[in-house]
């Protein structure tokens, strides 16, 4: 069975040592990088390609949200879940928005956390109660990302999935996965109905 590849991404170095001790502990997960700000979670996220990135929220240089919109754009199949010592923040709802697909507050039972991540490792979303409630009462939540941006206007212009991928230079996967996100973000179900939203 292999081993969940974890990207831990925290400007503190001690909580980096303890989730590195709470990941390595476990028999499916495995840490293979660590990142102290957002420009460098960006960067080794493409390099080291994880299974689920945690990102701490507020950090230097980038913070976890922008981070988070930076990794989705370039591999939109990344998993990120946002580590926060906040239970409440507009930021928090900014990384929701930018398609994180779980949030940790850092007060959280390490059962919780280690729970979090095995889930949207599954493809599901891991997200306390408070965070829910936190994005469902933001108005507007469904803010693309630039790259996804860029999709939909050649969406509009008629442009096929093939030619998407070749005018932006990736994958016609990348691109599927792209339309994918963008429709759970519009809660649309195709084309046609995200063109018009």
């Amino acid at each position: 069975m292999s081993k969940i590849k974890i990207l831990i991404a925290d400007d503190h170095s001690l909580m980096r040592v303890g989730l590195k001790a709470l990941f390595s502990h476990q028999p499916d997960m495995t840490v293979v990088g660590e990142a102290t700000d957002g420009v460098s979670a960006v960067r080794l996220a493409g390099e080291l390609d994880p299974d689920v990135v945690v990102m701490d929220l507020k950090m230097p240089n980038l913070d976890g949200a922008d981070a988070t919109r930076q990794i989705l754009d370039a591999s939109p199949d990344a998993k990120v879940i946002i580590l926060t010592s906040y239970g409440s923040s507009d930021d928090l709802v900014r990384a929701v928005t930018n398609g994180a697909r779980g949030a940790m507050i850092k007060s959280m039972p390490i059962e919780e956390i280690v729970d979090a991540v095995r889930k949207v490792h599954a493809g599901k979303e891991a997200f306390p109660p408070e965070v829910r409630q936190l994005v469902a009462e933001t108005p507007n939540p469904a803010t693309l990302t630039e790259r996804q941006l860029e999709i939909l206007h050649s969406a509009t212009r008629g442009l096929t999935t093939e030619d998407i991928a070749k005018q932006l230079d990736i994958s016609v996967s990348c691109v599927l996965k792209h339309f994918t996100t963008i429709f759970r973000k519009l809660d649309v179900t195709n084309r046609t109905e995200a063109i018009s939203v």
